[in-house]
């Protein structure tokens, strides 16, 4: 194969998940040109990546649920002229758009028939608990491309490292001087679910305890939609912090996480990433199942802190159970503090 597109345009979590299936295809492929068609907010994450020859930006062509999108979203793809195009998703709109597109290898998710166009069908069953970027391993393994040995990868671009180092620089802080804490999260395109959250307090009496046996700084980050978990997560600290909140971009988090000693979140987009660019990462699941969505890093690298719950079929496509109470199901502060005390 010359040409490889892969389409996996949002959201930043499953972006992350779906490295390893970039990792596998450069390795079986190490002189193919591969692009990847990403959402245009994620793309500075992947632009750099060292398995990719080209980032292609959308918008709402991306989602191509509706005539005229899908007319241009075709179009796209026949300028790429795409030998073989690989489809972690499971969206019968992007099997559709891959036929008319007229690209001869089709290699993609079918789940309930949604994969209908492809060639090369990797079929996905709901019920069945497995890690999403296993499931999107299994494109590569319909091709007898082998997957030992993969992560989830996404260095830090050279720009976002500077940056990094010039904050440190200017908060006189050390490489591992500090813990950053992420108390958001649970807000992407076309889904919110905010009871991930785990209690903002909660992170800060953590924070407080690990920074104490780390002798670490704290640092806090969140997006605007995080605005309120932050404000409490400061309200309850004891000590100062420094607010990093709506500071950086995702690629400047990255690095800033790679450096911290430990960064702290919730199930999120932006915890995977900072998984992925190199950071211990301690992350706290509750109504979301960390068998599908921990990070995807060896065990030295990142854990989660989770009390076992049953959950709706489908993963998060099912929303968060009902009868879930952070209080009575999700993780104390005494738990969370053991798993990351093994971890770093």
């Amino acid at each position: 194969m010359r040409r490889i597109l892969l389409v996996k345009p949002c959201c930043i979590g499953d972006v992350v998940f779906a490295t390893p299936l970039l990792a596998a295809l450069r390795r079986a492929f190490p002189d193919a040109h591969i692009t990847w068609l990403v959402n245009a907010s994620i793309a500075p994450v992947l632009r750099e990546h060292p398995h990719l020859n080209a980032v292609l930006e959308v918008g709402d062509t991306a989602n191509p649920a509706a005539p005229r999108r899908l007319l241009s979203f075709v179009r796209q793809l026949r300028r790429l002229r795409a030998d073989a195009i690989f489809v972690p998703d499971r969206s019968r709109w992007y099997s559709l758009a891959a036929l008319l597109a007229g690209i001869p290898m089709r290699v993609g998710l079918d789940s309930n028939g949604r994969g209908f166009a492809y060639t090369h069908r990797a079929t996905t069953r709901p019920e069945i608990v497995r890690h999403e970027a296993e499931i999107y391993l299994d494109l590569a393994r319909l091709l007898n491309i082998p997957t030992d040995g993969l992560w989830a990868f996404v260095p830090p671009t050279a720009q976002a490292s500077a940056r990094a180092e010039q904050v440190l620089h200017e908060a006189r802080l050390a490489h591992g001087g500090y813990l950053m804490v992420h108390p958001g999260g649970g807000v992407n395109v076309g889904m919110r679910m905010i009871e991930k959250r785990w209690a903002a307090e909660n992170f800060a009496a953590l924070a407080e305890r690990l920074a104490d046996r780390l002798s670490a700084q704290i640092a806090v980050i969140g997006a605007a939609s995080d605005r309120e978990a932050v404000a409490r997560f400061k309200a309850a600290l004891t000590r100062p912090c420094h607010d990093w909140s709506e500071r950086f971009s995702l690629t400047e988090i990255a690095a800033l996480a790679a450096r911290a000693a430990l960064y702290i979140g919730n199930d999120s987009g932006v915890g995977h990433l900072a998984a992925a660019a190199g950071a211990k990462v301690l992350m706290i699941f509750g109504p979301s199942d960390p068998r599908r969505y921990a990070p995807f890093t060896p065990p030295t690298q990142a854990r989660y802190a989770w009390r076992p719950v049953a959950l709706p079929q489908g993963g998060v496509a099912g929303g968060a159970p009902r009868a879930f109470d952070w209080a009575r199901d999700g993780v104390s502060v005494d738990e969370a503090f053991a798993v990351a005390c093994a971890l770093c």
